[in-house]
């Protein structure tokens, strides 16, 4: 599919089999959401299909994780009007902070960050990653999030995976993601069928 191409109908999820499989190896994420976002249309309607849910909902602030969640936060914040809050991992931010410790997909220790003048009691959050794929990173946001007072309206990411984690979130939080029921077997099985359409990648 061409990456810049925009189809004459869009149903649900048609920009989907713009990500990329992984074809570096097991040191990196099996595949790589962020090619959607050069396509503007796909952009715009990933965004809309995440907001459908939290259309009845007050948000005020769009809180977004480090780091390929900061693009689509973003760009969920423009489209709601609403500012945007940098979840970073440590060591980036040059004022005080709360801190969680987490480990991310791959099975490494690490520890987040978020400053301390914008999270109060009664602020309404909408945390948004790229992909949820064993809950750590999410869960160590939400924990950020509630630490500080603040609300966390719920959870918006192109993929939440059927992993232990991705289930507490889905059980715990209200959640937005862009997989059509019929995919969500393909994500947990972390290989997509659009995939064959890359020549380095066929079966």
């Amino acid at each position: 599919m061409d990456v810049l191409a925009v189809p004459g109908e869009r149903g649900r999820g048609w920009y989907l089999p713009l990500m990329a499989p992984n074809t570096k190896g097991k040191n990196f994420a099996w595949l790589d959401p962020s090619r959607l976002y050069c396509n503007h249309q796909a952009l715009s309607d990933c965004v809309k299909d995440l907001l459908q849910p939290f259309q009845n909902e007050s948000i005020d602030l769009v809180a977004g994780i480090d780091a390929m969640g900061f693009i689509l936060g973003s760009a969920v914040a423009t489209t709601l009007g609403k500012g945007f809050l940098a979840i970073r991992k440590a060591g980036h931010l040059c004022v005080q902070t709360e801190s969680q410790p987490y480990s991310d997909y791959s099975g490494r220790e690490k520890l987040m960050e978020v400053r301390l003048d914008v999270l109060k009691p009664g602020l309404r959050v909408l945390i948004v990653d790229q992909w949820i794929e064993t809950g750590g990173t999410m869960r160590a946001a939400i924990s950020l999030v509630e630490k500080l007072g603040a609300t966390v309206v719920g959870v918006a990411a192109v993929a939440i995976e059927n992993s232990e984690g991705g289930r507490w979130i889905k059980e715990n939080y209200r959640c937005s993601h862009c997989i059509p029921e019929e995919l969500q077997a393909q994500i947990d099985q972390q290989y997509l069928e659009s995939f064959k359409s890359f020549p380095s990648h066929a079966q």
